[in-house]
C-alpha cells in the first residue's frame, strides 16, 4: 500500500484526467493511505491476542484481510488505468464483473475483520483500558465499513432507467461528482455516505490514540495514572465516537451536507456534546478508596 500510495501520488502530479469530478488517481491514493493506517493498527491489535490458538486464527484472518485488500486495490487501479469508474460501474460486462468482484472482496474483508473483532472481544488483555479501546474501536470500525453496503443500492433515478450504466452512489439527494470539500471530495450540496464510512472505519486508530494520549499525560496529571479513570475515559471516548458516527450517518441519509446542518442536526450534535462533557466529568471522579470492615480485618 505504501508503494501504491507513491505511485498514486505520481499519478496525481503527472496525469490530469478527471473522473466523477475528481482527479482520477485520487481514489487509489486515498484508499492506499487508509489501508496503511488500517493494516498497521490491526497488526498491533493482533499482537495483543494471548494464546497460540487465538494467535493462529488471528493470523489467518489477518492474511485473508490482506489478500482481499490487495485484490480490491488492484481492481481500483486497473479501472484508473483504463480511465473508467471502478465503484458502481456496470456499463459493460467487464466493468460489471470488476464491480462484482470488488463487492466480493469487500464482503470477505469485512468478515475477516469481524473474526478479529470477536477474537479481541474474547481475549483477556490485562490492561482493561487497552482491552476496551481495541474492542470498541474494532466494533465501530465494522459498522463504518458496513456503510459501504448501503452505497451499492440503486438511487431512485437509476431505478427509473432501463439498464443504467451506474448502480449505486456515494451521495444522497444529489448526483456523484458535484462540488466537494477540498482534498476529501465530500459533497457540499447533498448527503455523502463516504463521511460516515471514513469516520467509522478510522475509529480503529483514533480511539486507541486517545488511550495513548492519556498514558502520555499520566506522569503530569496524576489522576490519569489511575487505571479505572483511564478505563472510564476510554468508554466515554468510544461512546461519543459511536454517537457522532451515528449522527453523520443519519445526516447523510437525509441528504444533508456535512457543513450545512439544519436545526435538528445541530440539536442532536448539542445533545451528544453535552452528554460527552457530563460523562467526562463523571469519568474523572476520583475512585473511592475501599476500606475493609472489621469482620474482614478479623478474618485476615
Amino acid at each position: 500500500m505504501v508503494l501504491l500510495a507513491l505511485v498514486s501520488a505520481g499519478g496525481l502530479l503527472l496525469d490530469d484526467r478527471i473522473l466523477v469530478g475528481a482527479p482520477i488517481w485520487a481514489k487509489p491514493f486515498k484508499f492506499s493511505v487508509s489501508f496503511i493506517a488500517y493494516a498497521l493498527t490491526l497488526a498491533w491489535m493482533l499482537s495483543l491476542l494471548p494464546g497460540a490458538r487465538a494467535r493462529r486464527i488471528g493470523w489467518w484472518a489477518g492474511t485473508v484481510l490482506t489478500v482481499a485488500s490487495l485484490v480490491e486495490m488492484v481492481l481500483i487501479t486497473l479501472q484508473v488505468v483504463r480511465g473508467t469508474q471502478s465503484h458502481f460501474n456496470v456499463a459493460t460486462r467487464f466493468d460489471a464483473a470488476v464491480f462484482q468482484l470488488m463487492g466480493g472482496t469487500v464482503v470477505i474483508l469485512w468478515l475477516a475483520a469481524l473474526v478479529i473483532a470477536v477474537l479481541l472481544l474474547r481475549a483477556r488483555i490485562l490492561d482493561r483500558a487497552t482491552a476496551w479501546a481495541v474492542r470498541l474501536s474494532s466494533l465501530i470500525a465494522l459498522a463504518g465499513a458496513a456503510v459501504g453496503f448501503v452505497m451499492v443500492r440503486p438511487t431512485p433515478e437509476q431505478l427509473a432507467q432501463d439498464d443504467p450504466p451506474i448502480t449505486g452512489a456515494h451521495n444522497v439527494g444529489v448526483p456523484d461528482g458535484g462540488p466537494g470539500v477540498p482534498l476529501l471530495g465530500w459533497s457540499t450540496t447533498g448527503g455523502d455516505l463516504r463521511i460516515a464510512h471514513f469516520f467509522g472505519m478510522h475509529a480503529l486508530q483514533l480511539v486507541p490514540l486517545v488511550l495513548l494520549l492519556l498514558a502520555a499525560l499520566a506522569p503530569r496529571i496524576g489522576r490519569l495514572a489511575d487505571d479505572l479513570i483511564r478505563l472510564r475515559l476510554v468508554l466515554v471516548t468510544a461512546g461519543a465516537y459511536a454517537a457522532v458516527f451515528a449522527l453523520v450517518t443519519w445526516q447523510a441519509l437525509r441528504g444533508q451536507p456535512l457543513l450545512s446542518p439544519d436545526a435538528l442536526t445541530l440539536t442532536a450534535a448539542g445533545v451528544v456534546a453535552a452528554l460527552t462533557l457530563a460523562a467526562t466529568a463523571w469519568a474523572l471522579r476520583t475512585p473511592p478508596t475501599t476500606v475493609p470492615d472489621d469482620r474482614q480485618e478479623l478474618a485476615a
